[in-house]
């Protein structure tokens, strides 16, 4: 709806902007020109939360109700403003003075959709303003803060049992409730269980007169309060709405609407997905992590950032340092038992691996990203795989988490709270620890599958697709709870902004650069030290039935799986290290492929890492963090052995 947009031009701040609703899943501030602080909180379409993140942004707007300098920007989408006005009818009810702000204008003149937006603030009794915030159209008195907010005007009259209802609660609230009484009434009316504990701190002994009046009225109508509620404040927007806006001809091209159509198809937007995944391959495993990542690693590190540092360090390192930062003279750079640069350098392997691996797959990955998010194709295919995703007790919906997920699993677990229930919440968590691989392992991998044949690769993506769905299917059945309702905002096809796409690739990168190559120098270090007292040859033995028996991987590699505790990307990019040299020459034999293979599902399988496991506990608790921990290990390696067993037993 470009709520984070404007949060951005309102405090100078970026926040991710996304073209389906519960992108910003968490509270953001900053201040504004005038130096007042400015919350920017998940998207909602009611105040009677159906979701986490509708819940949050009530609770915020009900913590600052009473402060005498509130202002709700209410930031609604032009082409749907019967949602928008509902909503804003909601805000009437609490009494919160707002400015609301009609948004992408240009998508609803091309949607063919003509707005009177004076006649709007006429019935509405407040301030209405039409932007288009990604071209800064219509936002200058907004950023000037000259627009006085107001509460709006209308009235939404309910039944007569209601109405009583609403009185009798009325005189349950406190005498400090100064603003909002009936939209407060109405929201305890409705029995939203998640207002319970604000709300017995708000009536406290009363509380057992609330549930009496509740349960009257339950009795005596025919439909549940919060349904007939609803009907209510639809049927005033419709009135509303049908007055002040109309329908004319579309200005929206033939061939976006056309494409729009087909990318939701249900057997057209099957292909639709598989040029896009096909294009994206080309583009982040052919071209990143094949051209790119083999010119940063050989020419700019191999050819000069190593020798040169290498050479440098020893013009400068006393004597006696040498041989433990940079090993003894003569050794090739990049080699030997140097702390800085060596087998375990945090220059020639941390650095390269961060630097010259990783970072180019994943700027090419986010590139790619931002693409499919700015032109609208992201809930076309949740809408095309609702039918698949509902095989495993989840809807479309789920495929946004996901997605997101390839991005980044720790931020995907954040957006599970765009779904309805518990259940799924948990499923989805599950589903992106165990085996849904974050933007830079995934880049990684997709570098391996460039050099591999078309077998390796379809046993790769089949033995994860289909693990997944027999996860999720057994944890349908297992997990209490229901499913939520699929409904989703489709947003037109547009053609990307390059300043859009560009300004998220470099948040995202920023965001790598800080959380993650820190982590990649702390597992070089934790490796290093390892090596040094031995311990690492102690686990390569103890680990060598598993990984060099059950896996029959060589035994380097439980260097990157031991690693890969810290980050699954940095096991990633330790295995890619192994196997480069056969898939660069296309010297890769069928033992070495089945290798390959192996390793690639069971890292893909992997525990997630540290910071996702922190984000599972702060989300769900230390009980079930451990819980899918203790799951993903053991079954990540039971299934990379059963698979190395079968394909040896069937290949070799």
């Amino acid at each position: 709806m470009g709520k984070s947009v404007l949060f951005g031009l309102l405090t100078g701040r970026y926040a991710h902007v996304a073209n389906y609703p519960g992108t910003t899943v968490e509270i953001a501030t900053g201040s504004d020109q005038q130096g007042h602080e400015v919350i920017d909180t998940p998207g909602a379409n009611s105040f009677l939360p159906s979701s986490e993140d509708e819940r949050v942004t009530r609770d915020v707007l009900l913590e600052h109700l009473q402060e005498p300098g509130l202002t709700v920007y209410q930031i609604c989408d032009a082409k749907n403003l019967r949602r928008g006005v509902a909503l804003a009818l909601q805000l009437a009810e609490l009494e919160a003075p707002a400015i609301l702000v009609a948004n992408m204008l240009d998508e609803a003149r091309s949607s063919g959709i003509d707005i009177d937006l004076e006649g709007l603030a006429a019935e509405l009794g407040q301030p209405v303003l039409g932007t288009v915030a990604t071209q800064r159209e219509g936002v200058s008195p907004l950023l000037a803060g000259e627009v006085d907010p107001r509460p709006a005007r209308p009235r939404v009259e309910y039944s007569e049992r209601i109405e009583t209802a609403l009185s009798e609660i009325d005189k349950l609230l406190p005498v400090r409730l100064l603003r909002g009484r009936r939209g407060v009434a109405l929201l305890l009316l409705c029995g939203d269980r998640s207002l319970m504990p604000w709300a017995t701190g708000l009536l406290g002994d009363r509380l057992y007169r609330l549930d009496a009046i509740r349960a009257e009225l339950t009795r005596r109508l025919p439909e549940s309060p919060r349904l007939s509620v609803h009907r209510a404040r639809m049927a005033a927007a419709d009135r509303i709405v049908g007055g002040i806006a109309k329908r004319v001809a579309k200005t929206q091209g033939v061939w976006s609407r056309r494409l729009g159509d087909a990318a939701m198809h249900p057997v057209w937007g099957l292909g639709v997905a598989a040029i896009v995944l096909y294009a994206v391959y080309l583009f982040v495993g052919v071209l990143g992590a094949g051209e790119v990542v083999d010119f940063l690693e050989l020419k700019v590190f191999g050819d000069y950032v190593t020798p040169w540092a290498d050479a440098a360090l020893r013009a400068v390192l006393p004597g006696s340092a040498e041989p433990l930062l940079v090993g003894p003279a003569g050794v090739k750079p990049g080699t030997g038992p140097g702390l800085l640069i060596g087998d375990y350098g945090l220059i020639s392997m941390a650095l390269s691996y961060a630097i010259a691996i990783v970072l180019p797959i994943v700027g090419f990955f986010f590139i790619a990203f931002s693409v499919m998010e700015d032109s609208g194709y992201l809930p076309r295919l949740a809408i095309v795989l609702n039918r698949t995703f509902r095989l495993m007790g989840l809807n479309g919906k789920a495929v946004l988490p996901m997605v997101l997920g390839l991005g980044c699993d720790t931020m995907a677990t954040m957006a599970t709270r765009i779904l309805s229930t518990r259940k799924e919440r948990v499923m989805v968590t599950l589903l992106l620890a165990l085996g849904v691989p974050c933007s830079a392992q995934l880049g990684v991998i997709l570098g391996l599958l460039a050099g591999l044949s078309r077998w390796a690769t379809g046993v790769w993506l089949t033995t994860v697709v289909g693990v997944l769905f027999a996860v999720g299917w057994l944890a349908d059945k297992i997990l209490p709870g229901e499913r939520g309702d699929f409904i989703l905002e489709v947003p037109p096809v547009r053609r990307p902004s390059i300043h859009n796409v560009v300004i998220k690739t470099l948040a995202r990168i920023e965001w790598y650069l800080k959380e993650a190559v820190p982590l990649f120098l702390l597992g070089t270090l934790v490796l290093w030290c390892a090596d040094r007292v031995r311990v690492l040859d102690s686990l390569e033995r103890v680990a060598s039935p598993l990984v060099q028996g059950f896996l029959g991987l060589p035994a380097q590699a439980t260097a990157a799986f031991l690693v890969g505790f810290l980050r699954r990307d940095y096991g990633a990019a330790g295995l890619f290290d192994i196997f480069q040299d056969p898939l660069r020459t296309g010297n890769a034999d069928l033992e070495t492929e089945i290798q390959i293979v192996v390793s690639m599902v069971t890292i893909t399988l992997f525990v997630p890492c540290i910071a996702n496991v922190l984000m599972i506990v702060r989300e769900h608790g230390y009980r079930t963090a451990l819980g899918m921990c203790a799951f993903v290990f053991p079954f990540a390696f039971v299934v990379g052995g059963t698979l190395n067993l079968a394909l040896r037993g069937w290949l070799l």
